[in-house]
């Protein structure tokens, strides 16, 4: 069982930044790939960024690049996503995933991640 659990969701000002965190369970963290997903009301989830388990490896959706960073800290068994530049389109529910996957593959595609977190509330103002 590995569960990932996030938080540093909240409300914000348009221009302004937000951390997200996700713990996760278990001493293989360092072999998973991590990604970030997010869900606006009456979207279907979409990718937002990944990282390979190797940490060499990062990726991201256009609508997120030069203001989104994916990171991880191995030691801690936990991923991060920092949010600069915010814009109220980035409002939604923002989920971490993991996969079992090679050293090297930050991949968007959705069916390459086998658990999810819980989620957390993202909100950004005009």
């Amino acid at each position: 069982q590995v569960q990932l659990v996030e938080s540093g969701g909240g409300l914000v000002q348009g221009g302004g930044s937000l951390r997200l965190s996700c713990a996760a369970s278990g001493r293989t963290f360092s072999s998973y790939l991590m990604g970030w997903f997010r869900q606006a009301p009456g979207r279907e989830r979409e990718f937002v960024a990944a990282i390979s388990w190797s940490g060499g490896s990062t990726s991201y959706a256009d609508s997120v690049k030069g203001r989104f960073t994916i990171s991880r800290d191995n030691a801690k068994n936990t991923v991060y996503l920092q949010m600069n530049s915010l814009k109220p389109e980035d409002t939604a529910v923002y989920y971490c995933a993991a996969g079992n996957r090679g050293p090297t593959v930050a991949t968007s595609i959705i069916h390459e991640y086998d658990y999810w977190g819980q989620g957390t509330q993202v909100t950004v103002s005009s």
